[in-house]
């Protein structure tokens, strides 16, 4: 099992040199990859997420991406059907490009519905933009010149072009209804769930192996730690583990940096004899 961690990039401790000490960190402590989450724009007095300071996702792993050399880079997750594909399939790619293939795109369907208004994106019509976004992203990704006839979402491409190609981004579908795990298993690299027990991991890895049973399908899960017990920590990692999850990326709930880093050196000493981890390059 591979282990990853979240980046800083969110609430009072986020800023650019967060980001770089978090995860200049991440990889000298040998973590898979390092993760960030997306919200654009939040209504005032929101119980979540827990603060409107968001740095932007994609430009977060960016410049994570300009002080690392070997751990990737993830999504968990950009709300697809929010963002228009293509300025959005031109943005990946450069990052796949310039990290050298590095990229993991989580994406999700997502859930406040006062944010697609602020975007002007029809909430109820999400699932089947989500489905379409992906479909064209991977057109212009592999396809030179590329033609894709959409239904839902407004675009005319006909014979164009957009370069770079990057290297082939795996795509994992996060969410637990059973949309999402649906969609994971037809259109997706892998899996990002996320509020799974150890306990119920064991059914929804068999769920996801009965139709994807291949390896380079990727079982991942979101697990957030409030710091509190290193031990329960420990037992939940391996328990995910036994369970036949692949890869888990923790969310420190620490507020302030130096207690995050702290709590990142925790959790991978949690991780130690259970996780693959690696050395830096």
């Amino acid at each position: 099992m591979k282990l990853g961690i979240h980046l800083p990039h969110v609430g009072r401790k986020a800023g650019p040199e967060s980001i770089r000490a978090a995860a200049e960190q991440a990889e000298a402590l040998g973590f898979a990859d390092v993760w960030v989450s997306e919200h654009i724009i939040v209504p005032q007095g929101a119980p979540y997420p827990p603060s409107p300071i968001f740095y932007d996702p994609v430009l977060s792993l960016t410049w994570a991406a300009a002080f690392t050399k070997r751990v990737r880079l993830g999504t968990t997750v950009l709300v697809l059907p929010m963002r228009h594909p293509l300025p959005l399939a031109k943005e990946l790619a450069t990052l796949q490009c310039l990290s050298g293939g590095r990229l993991i795109l989580g994406a999700g369907v997502g859930w406040m519905e006062a944010e697609f208004d602020a975007l002007g994106v029809p909430f109820r019509e999400r699932g089947r933009r989500m489905d379409e976004g992906i479909a064209m992203m991977r057109a212009v990704w592999s396809e030179d010149p590329v033609t894709f006839r959409p239904k839902y979402i407004a675009a005319k491409i006909e014979t164009m072009r957009m370069r770079p190609l990057p290297p082939p981004i795996p795509i994992w579908i996060g969410g637990g209804s059973d949309a999402a795990i649906n969609r994971a298993i037809r259109i997706g690299n892998g899996w990002h769930g996320t509020r799974t027990t150890p306990e119920q991991a064991g059914a929804m890895v068999q769920r996801l192996r009965a139709a994807r049973p291949e390896p380079e399908f990727v079982i991942s899960l979101r697990s957030s730690w409030d710091s509190q017990d290193d031990d329960a920590l420990r037992t939940r990692l391996a328990g995910y583990a036994a369970a036949g999850i692949q890869h888990v990326m923790v969310e420190p709930t620490a507020r302030e940096l130096d207690e995050w880093l702290a709590v990142v050196e925790r959790i991978a000493r949690a991780g130690q004899g259970i996780a693959e981890m690696e050395t830096a390059a």
